[in-house]
């Protein structure tokens, strides 16, 4: 008997069980149900079709009963509504006699994972074929234009070959596509094919239910209790031991159903490799360049391809097949409500794969650890609060009979007059917030912090490598990840000495060259980066003169914003706003440059390619973020010279002189650059993450937005979507490693940045998953056992902290000077007398008339014959006069000090922690090797078994063919006879 289940559809919209209507058999004309497109593709596919040969090709079984899914095709359906289906079985019998005929029919019955309102219009809101059987694995979208014939050859020539690979296609008209012009290939992959590269790719599967506990209990667990998700969401499917699946022993593995044993990331990952390696051109041209699916939507001849969501993100899907993940990451991930819980890592692993879920891990970790830093740098601020009153230097500098009797030198030529000391009062009572003795222990606190994050991250990524099943996943398999691009672009071959096979290779002198020009490139554009940077502070120097000459009142009797607004503040403040927006500028354009002269380099793997582009993107953001920042830290104020003998930038003639640090130090104008250009590049981020995606979502998605859910196909939801790109999550890394600078190299300047980094972060992991889960096509699963070269990146970052932050305490900050004159020159071992101190005296008569001040009164006269300038030189008449004193020498010798001993300090308590805390934890060395240990026992009694049971099949079998032998020759015998 035969069985096999298809619709019947009344062209007049209704049904009769006794078959009074004349019902037709709808998969008889299969063509007209389901429209395809008029191309020699579609043509093939469809004419002289036999009936039993159309159910193989939608079900893809012969004898197996089987649901089909189709919708009436009768002229009046658009005018009259949507016909009413209806199933019903169809028992075709096949007696002795050879006799078939219809047995009987089934009462009416609802589709599987449809409710009863589907009858009414089909639900195209589905994953699956037009069979509902069938996944779709992949969606590939195109457009007919004046190209349309050279296109659609390449499209059949690629589809052809798509088939003979074995994957499956299904092909939906343009006429019922919202746009009316929108044709979409709808793939899947059979077990044959999915069996055959999950071989290929090494890809683990299970083959024992793990039996292992998840861990142990941890007292006051009950507190984290709040923070927890379910524990389905946190553990989506069980544990198991995992082993490289083998075609040829699929008896070994855990397969209850062959449909659902890939998870769809697999199954996408999985097609997109045949898709990425498949050719388009004819066999008798062989042209090698023809290939892969990235080239024919670069060329036009397909607009996208993606996989597919499983659902709609903010309900469930209506077939219970589906897992509706997309839901629950949405539900209890990607909302910003659920910022205190954990992530469901383990679920944005099944439903993203491996690499995505890392970076999700690591930012997780990262701002898990910042909390600690946070509270420490809260900690070093409020103590700076507190000991507001306490701070003597600013006390006198403020006080109207010291700092209001000091008259300071001109701070630039012409433009600038005398002033007063104690017109720096604000500035110097806001100095001391982050220029306290707190200060130096917060940065070598930061010094340890780095280290305990980076050896704690390597633990939990072990962790992490050992449950995802990436311990083994070695630089062999991703050598079977080579580029296409590499294999298409690089026609020599040569014999690979391990495999015996010819591969594909770049010729050592191609190699130097495009290395030369690369590396030319990007010392062209750091070149041009530093240009900028000179520029802006050649904006310094002219536009602070310009600041200075606004206050006009001698007496310092000036208007409510200078008070609170300094010439040095307001030249800090616009300088740090231009060098931000040209930051962003030069970004724009180097982003593009750095991925072409990558592309130029020809990459053989993945890896190498994002390693590369890596290491060009961070060089090029170092510089560009932090040069000015080193400016400030590390040269302002450094190089001035002293009153008579100024150093100026482009020598005397430019009247660009050097910048000079305010009274109270350069470290306030540091906080004030670190402050804007850390912040700046926070809120730009994120709005160009969350409200660019969600506009162009929303002007792409406003033709289908009103549509009900069962006319807008789920390819076609996800069609308006963003494409992930395959340097989307480079992208995000990179934002955070600029971040981990920030907060690493020049916290000693503004201890509150840990503090900033902690708010964004909380916010940037709840962007990037809503981000994700709602307005980008779900991105093509790929592994990654760690973060690749950033990992290097943070340990260079974490070693170079160390300097700066010595050298900032050291140079930047007044804390050294300080700290002199307590213990060698003070009286009373009090600060009382610091301010005069650290200032020189210099004869007015002897500035040269070219650098006086042009509006000036001789009020200065009156009072003094000198003004003052930061630094520590002999006073006129002296026999050393404006020569360095003792005091200079002993302080630069106390600042070098301090700089060795704090980097001894700080690397030994480094190297010490990272000997102490192992790489990986010991309860996941056990693990391995227990799973290591029962990999080879099961692969042991598997083998020996399959031995057995050959051994018996071949016992048996000899000998009943000896006996039929003997049997044959009995019966023939008597014939003879």
């Amino acid at each position: 008997m035969l069985d096999l289940n298809y619709r019947l559809t009344d062209d007049t919209g209704g049904h009769n069980s006794q078959g009074c209507d004349r019902p037709r058999l709808a998969w008889w004309s299969l063509d007209r149900a389901h429209p395809l497109p008029a191309s020699p593709r579609s043509a093939h596919k469809v004419n002289k079709i036999t009936p039993l040969a159309a159910m193989r090709r939608i079900t893809g079984k012969a004898k197996d009963e089987t649901l089909i899914e189709l919708q009436s095709a009768t002229d009046s359906q658009t005018a009259d509504g949507p016909a009413v289906l209806t199933a019903f079985r169809i028992n075709l019998h096949s007696d002795e006699n050879g006799g078939n005929g219809i047995n009987s029919l089934s009462e009416t019955s609802t589709l599987p994972g449809h409710t009863e309102t589907d009858k009414l219009q089909p639900n195209k809101d589905t994953v699956f074929f037009r069979d509902g059987v069938r996944r779709i694995d992949f969606v590939l979208s195109y457009v007919d234009d004046k190209d349309g014939e050279k296109k659609q050859d390449r499209r059949r020539e690629f589809e052809a070959n798509l088939e003979k690979a074995g994957l499956e296609l299904e092909t939906e008209d343009k006429a019922d596509s919202k746009d009316q012009k929108t044709y979409f290939l709808k793939i899947h992959a059979p077990w044959e094919v999915l069996a055959t590269y999950a071989d290929v790719l090494k890809i683990k599967v299970p083959f024992k239910l793990s039996d292992i506990p998840h861990g142990q209990d941890v007292p006051l667990e009950w507190l984290s209790h709040p923070f927890r998700l379910p524990e389905h969401i946190m553990r989506p499917q069980p544990d198991y031991f995992t082993y490289p699946f083998d075609k040829a022993k699929t008896d070994f593995f855990l397969i209850n159903d062959k449909d659902t044993f890939f998870p769809p990331s697999t199954r996408n990952r999985i097609v997109y490799y045949i898709l990425a390696r498949c050719p388009y051109y004819k066999d008798c041209l062989q042209e090698k360049d023809k290939t892969g699916i990235k080239r024919l939507i670069s060329n036009g001849t397909y607009t996208t391809a993606f996989p597919v969501h499983d659902c709609r993100y903010w309900k469930r899907a209506r077939n219970a097949e589906c897992e509706s993940e997309r839901y629950n990451l949405y539900k209890h991930w990607a909302r910003f409500l659920c910022f205190y819980k954990e992530q469901p890592l383990n679920l944005i692993r099944k439903y993203y794969g491996e690499k995505i879920g890392i970076y999700f891990a690591w930012l997780g970790f990262y701002t898990e650890m910042l909390f600690f830093a946070a509270v420490m740098g809260v900690i070093c601020f409020t103590y700076g609060v507190l000991s507001y009153d306490d701070n003597m230097s600013s006390k006198e500098i403020c006080d109207p009979d010291i700092g209001g009797s000091i008259v300071m030198c001109p701070l630039c030529d012409k433009k600038c007059s005398f002033w007063k000391l104690n017109s720096t009062c604000l500035s110097s009572w806001q100095s001391h917030l982050f220029d306290n003795e707190g200060t130096v222990f917060f940065a070598i606190f930061m010094g340890i912090w780095v280290t305990l994050f980076l050896e704690f991250w390597k633990r939990r990524q072990a962790r992490l490598e050992y449950e995802w099943d990436l311990v083994d996943f070695e630089e062999e398999q991703q050598q079977l990840q080579i580029r296409p691009e590499f294999e298409i672009r690089c026609t020599n071959r040569r014999l690979n000495k391990i495999t015996q096979e010819m591969e594909p290779y770049l010729p050592v002198t191609s190699k130097c060259a495009r290395f030369c020009l690369s590396g030319a490139t990007v010392l062209f554009w750091i070149s041009l980066i530093v240009a900028c940077i000179i520029g802006v502070i050649a904006y310094r120097l002219a536009v602070y003169a310009a600041f200075a000459s606004i206050i006009k009142d001698p007496m310092r009797k000036i208007q409510v914003v200078g008070r609170f607004i300094t010439p040095q503040l307001a030249t800090s403040v616009t300088a740090s706003c231009i060098n931000f927006v040209i930051i962003m500028i030069l970004n724009f354009f180097y982003e593009r440059v750095a991925v072409w002269i990558t592309d130029m380099e020809i990459p053989k793997t993945h890896l190498e390619y994002e390693n590369r582009l890596t290491m060009k993107m961070f060089l090029f953001q170092f510089v560009n973020y932090y040069s000015s920042c080193f400016y400030v830290a590390f040269f302002k104020g450094k190089f001035v010279g002293h009153p008579g003998k100024y150093s100026y930038m482009f020598g005397s003639s430019s009247n660009l002189r050097n910048e000079e640090c305010d009274p109270g130090g350069c470290l306030i104008e540091l906080t004030t650059q670190l402050v804007i250009v850390m912040s700046g590049k926070q809120l730009w981020g994120n709005i160009q993450e969350a409200l660019l995606p969600l506009m162009r979502n929303w002007w792409s998605g406003r033709k289908g937005r009103h549509h009900p859910e069962n006319h807008y196909s789920r390819w076609e939801q996800d069609h308006v979507l963003l494409n992930f790109s395959q340097l989307g999550l480079f992208y995000e890394y990179l934002e955070m490693v600029v971040q981990f600078g920030f907060i690493t190299l020049f916290v000693a300047s503004f201890p509150l940045a840990p503090l900033l980094a902690l708010f964004n972060n909380i916010l940037e992991i709840r962007v990037d998953a809503w981000k994700f889960t709602t307005q980008f096509r779900r991105p093509v699963a790929s592994k990654a056992r760690n973060i690749g070269a950033w990992q290097e990146i943070l340990n260079a970052v974490a070693i170079l902290s160390v300097v700066t932050n010595a050298f900032i305490m050291a140079f930047t900050s007044d804390m050294i000077p300080r700290m002199v004159f307590l213990y060698a020159y003070g009286n009373d071992s009090t600060m009382t007398g610091y301010v005069n101190n650290s200032l020189s005296l210099y004869n007015i008569s002897g500035i040269d008339e070219r650098h006086m001040p042009e509006d000036r009164d001789d009020w200065f006269l009156n009072s003094t014959s000198t003004c003052r300038y930061r630094d520590y030189r002999y006073p006129p008449g002296h026999e050393k006069q404006y020569q360095h004193t003792m005091q200079f020498w002993h302080i630069l010798a106390a600042k070098m000090a301090f700089i060795i001993i704090m980097e001894h300090v700080v690397f030994v308590v480094k190297f010490f922690v990272a000997w102490m805390i192992p790489d990986v934890p010991s309860d996941v060395k056990a693990r391995i090797k227990r799973e290591r240990y029962l990999i080879q026992e099961y692969l042991h009694n598997y083998e020996v078994e399959r031995l057995k049971m050959q051994l018996s099949a071949s016992f048996i079998t000899e000998p009943r063919s000896d006996m039929s032998s003997m049997t044959d020759k009995h019966e023939v015998v008597p014939e003879c006879v």
